[in-house]
């Protein structure tokens, strides 16, 4: 593999991680601008952006294992209100909100949220990697439709 062509592969990796993190980023863009370019195979590009993605998750995942730590901190994102409303929405409508995990910002709430109430790891990354790269391939067909 050229140099330029795994570059552009961990660039693509990246973005998908950050933008699965409760960092705010975008991957589909730069997933975008390579099926154009054409110089990758599509299956290739999907299973990168899906696991960086997945990562990312995994990541917020952790971060909501660990939430019991910071909920009390200055900085921390939400009230105590804001994280007990958004907790029991979570457990109220369950783990098949991890198939929105594919949402801007409140998917990554969601995979935090799965974290906090204990989900099964295994059940969590088959959801969420159902989510993920079903929204990957939808993206790469309607770029291949375009």
């Amino acid at each position: 593999m050229e140099p330029a062509s795994a570059a552009a592969l961990a660039g693509l990796f990246a973005s998908a991680f950050l933008a699965g993190s409760i960092l705010p980023a975008q991957s589909e863009i730069v997933l975008a601008a390579l099926l154009l370019a054409g110089e990758h195979p599509a299956w290739l590009l999907v299973l990168v952006a899906t696991l960086g993605n997945v990562g990312g998750a995994v990541l917020n995942y952790g971060l909501g294992r660990s939430v019991d730590r910071f909920r009390g901190r200055r900085w921390f994102p939400l009230s105590a209100a804001g994280w007990e409303r958004s907790a029991s929405w979570f457990n109220r409508f369950g783990r098949w909100t991890l198939l929105l995990s594919w949402m801007p910002v409140a998917g990554d709430g969601f995979t935090v949220l799965a974290g906090a109430a204990r989900t099964p790891f295994p059940l969590f990354l088959a959801l969420v990697t159902l989510a993920k790269g079903g929204r990957y391939l939808a993206l790469a067909a309607a770029v291949a439709a375009f």
